[in-house]
C-alpha cells in the first residue's frame, strides 16, 4: 500500500506533515478546472476533488488523497487569477465583505471514494489602495484560489474567520485525518 498525494500544492504537503503524514508519492492531476455553466461553488469544488482523485494513477491497494479549494462570493466562483489584473479585481470584490472558502477532500482506496467538504466564512477588511498595491507586489496571489493565501502576507488583510483555518489554507486536517483512517491509512499506528 502506498499513500499518494494528488496535488502540486506545497501547502497541502506541509499541512499533512503537521499530522505526521508523508506521502510515498506526489502526483498532481491534470484536469480541466473550468466550472460548468451556472455551477454553484460547493458542488463545483466537490466535483473538482472527485475528478482529481479519479485522474491520479494508482494501484488498487494505494490510498490517494486529492483536494480542491474554491473561494466563493455569493454564487460566484473566484478561482486562481490568471494575471495580476484579475487578482486585483478579486481583491476589490472581496474588500470589506465576507466570502466563503470551500475545501473538498476526496480519498480513494480501491474502488471506494470517501468525500468531505468544509466551508468557512472569511471577512476581508476594507482595503486601501496602498494595501492592494502592496499585496499584489508580493506575488503571493499567484496560484491561489481567490487570489490570496491566508497563511501568507494576506493574513494581515483578514480580521475574522469562522470555520477551519487549515481548510482555508487548503486541507482541513481534522476531516482529512478522519477520511484517511476510514480508508485504512495507519494514521495513529494502526494497520
Amino acid at each position: 500500500m502506498a499513500f499518494i498525494l494528488g496535488s502540486g500544492s506545497p501547502r497541502r504537503l506541509e499541512l499533512l506533515a503537521q499530522i505526521g503524514v508523508v506521502p510515498d508519492a506526489v502526483r498532481a492531476p491534470d484536469i480541466d478546472e473550468t466550472p460548468h455553466k451556472a455551477e454553484l461553488p460547493r458542488p463545483y469544488c466537490a466535483r473538482m476533488a472527485r475528478e482529481k482523485v479519479a485522474a491520479v494513477p494508482a494501484e488498487p491497494s494505494d490510498i490517494v488523497l486529492c483536494a480542491d479549494t474554491t473561494v466563493a462570493l455569493g454564487r460566484r466562483i473566484l478561482g486562481k487569477p490568471e494575471n495580476e489584473a484579475e487578482a486585483e479585481a478579486f481583491l476589490r470584490l472581496m474588500s470589506g465583505r465576507r466570502h466563503k472558502v470551500i475545501t473538498s477532500v476526496a480519498v480513494k482506496s480501491g474502488d471506494r471514494i470517501l468525500e468531505r467538504d468544509v466551508q468557512s466564512s472569511v471577512k476581508m477588511k476594507s482595503l486601501s489602495e496602498p494595501e492592494i498595491k502592496s499585496y499584489l507586489a508580493t506575488g503571493d496571489w499567484q496560484g491561489k484560489a481567490g487570489g490570496y493565501g491566508i497563511q501568507g502576507p494576506a493574513g494581515a488583510l483578514i480580521p475574522w474567520i469562522s470555520g477551519s483555518f487549515t481548510g482555508i489554507v487548503g486541507l482541513p486536517l481534522a476531516e482529512t485525518a478522519n477520511l484517511l483512517v476510514a480508508s485504512g491509512y495507519p494514521l495513529y499506528g494502526g494497520a
